[in-house]
């Protein structure tokens, strides 16, 4: 059964715990967690080639002495070799598609089911959900742990479901309609397919009852938020999660909108050099690494998320003294080498929305036909917006190649494109197209 939150948008009192209270709680969980990993023949054995003992973690600051774990790591000992329980315990296996190579399988116990209810209920009462509300599902349901990690995250709260899953965009906005749901959960791609649609549907404001958007699965940029939000009149927050920890329910926003509060009871975050793998200063992006400290089935230490972000701590207006990460910026295994310069797809996104004219749907395509990248910038334009005169479109391609440049220091070709020509996607958008066969031209 639900319980009641414990204040306004606040679902946990642990989510008010100090900055002491958090490190109290984080030591005795990463030394059992480290205990429950010597289960594990990957960690048994790299502990052994560490000389790592229990009484070498004397604080949360010797997680650094701990190995990191990676994508490879899981996959080389897929389906269940991080497994640290019976098989007989687990209830629940989840995991990545495994469309870049084999799916990381995750499994849970009744326990880790439950504990993974109770964050993604806190990152939606952050956000406004409350126990009246109805809301609407159109993540994946399967292996992809969106659909049902929210899914029971909302149950929780006490909120009524309507599990839409992904796709069909006419029977979305159908749903929409007539269940008269409160709030949708969604990729910010996906939200935009389904903005379009209300758009070109004509659909008045009033037929809606939708008011909160909880929206996750990629990077998406404060532009293209204002954009939603003016669009349908809907407030959107930001949250973020990966199978491979537990899931949504990681860290989420609250009313301030300040960054996305870690459930540091729950997890210990690092940010480090991609490079060298050494801390960086607070304030400055680098890349998570994220240890889980309360699962039982596979617990994780320090997986490399290749997540760029960047972390913040002090009290936060609503109370919670939890570090926050900013949105992520990029991944370090996704960024972008053009003539020298690191850039990011979110870079191109929040130049784009940025110039009046240019709508938030775009391909990135990289070509190398000689010796030298070639970088093409398709952009759709705002159909509110597209003129039949020459001068216009060289005007607005104009202004976009600027405001590329003026973010990421680089001149790129922009193609303008009518309105509705890139795909749209039901989940994860393709952004990046990379036709230069890098491998073959070694």
């Amino acid at each position: 059964m639900p319980h009641y939150p414990y204040k306004p948008f606040i679902w946990d009192k642990n989510e008010t715990l100090s900055r002491d209270e958090i490190r109290a709680v984080q030591f005795i969980r990463l030394r059992e967690t480290m205990r429950r990993c010597t289960a594990v023949p990957f960690y048994r054995k790299k502990f052994d080639e560490l000389g790592l003992e229990f009484d070498s973690i004397r604080s949360v600051d010797d997680i650094v002495k701990l190995p990191l774990t990676t994508k490879s790591d899981l996959r080389d000992n897929y389906p269940l070799g991080f497994l640290a329980v019976s098989r007989d315990d687990v209830v629940r296996y989840h995991g990545s598609t495994g469309t870049t190579g084999k799916p990381t399988i995750m499994a849970y116990t009744q326990a880790d089911i439950e504990l993974w209810a109770n964050l993604c209920a806190r990152f939606l009462v952050s956000g406004g959900l409350q126990s009246h509300h109805t809301v609407q599902i159109a993540f994946g349901y399967g292996l992809f742990t969106g659909g049902f990690g929210l899914h029971y995250g909302v149950e929780c709260v006490g909120a009524a479901v309507v599990p839409a899953a992904a796709g069909n965009t006419k029977r979305q906005i159908m749903l929409l309609k007539d269940m008269q749901a409160d709030a949708m959960v969604c990729t910010p791609s996906y939200a935009l397919t389904i903005v379009d649609a209300i758009k070109s549907e004509k659909i008045d404001q009033s037929e809606l009852s939708l008011k909160l958007a909880f929206l996750g699965g990629e990077p998406w940029t404060e532009q293209m938020r204002e954009s939603l939000e003016s669009t349908i009149n809907i407030k959107g927050s930001n949250n973020y999660g990966l199978s491979e920890v537990i899931g949504p329910g990681v860290s989420g926003e609250c009313q301030s909108r300040s960054g996305m509060h870690f459930q540091e009871d729950h997890f210990i975050v690092e940010c480090i050099d991609p490079d060298t793998l050494q801390p960086v200063p607070e304030g400055t992006q680098g890349e998570l690494v994220i240890s889980s400290i309360s699962r039982e089935a596979m617990p994780i230490l320090r997986y490399r998320t290749r997540d760029i972000a960047v972390l913040y701590s002090g009290r936060c207006d609503c109370g919670r003294e939890t570090l926050r990460m900013s949105r992520v910026i990029g991944r370090s295994d996704d960024m972008l080498i053009i003539r020298g310069v690191n850039i990011f797809p979110s870079q191109i996104e929040e130049a784009l929305l940025s110039v009046e004219g240019a709508a938030p749907h775009y391909q990135i395509v990289l070509d190398r036909p000689k010796t030298l990248d070639e970088v093409k910038v398709r952009v759709e334009v705002d159909r509110n917006l597209l003129s039949d005169k020459m001068i216009d479109m060289v005007q607005l391609k104009a202004r976009i190649e600027t405001a590329i440049q003026q973010i990421t220091g680089l001149h790129l070709q922009v193609e303008l494109l009518p309105p509705m020509t890139l795909e749209r996607y039901e989940g994860k958008a393709k952004r990046v197209i990379d036709n230069r066969n890098l491998l073959e031209k070694k």
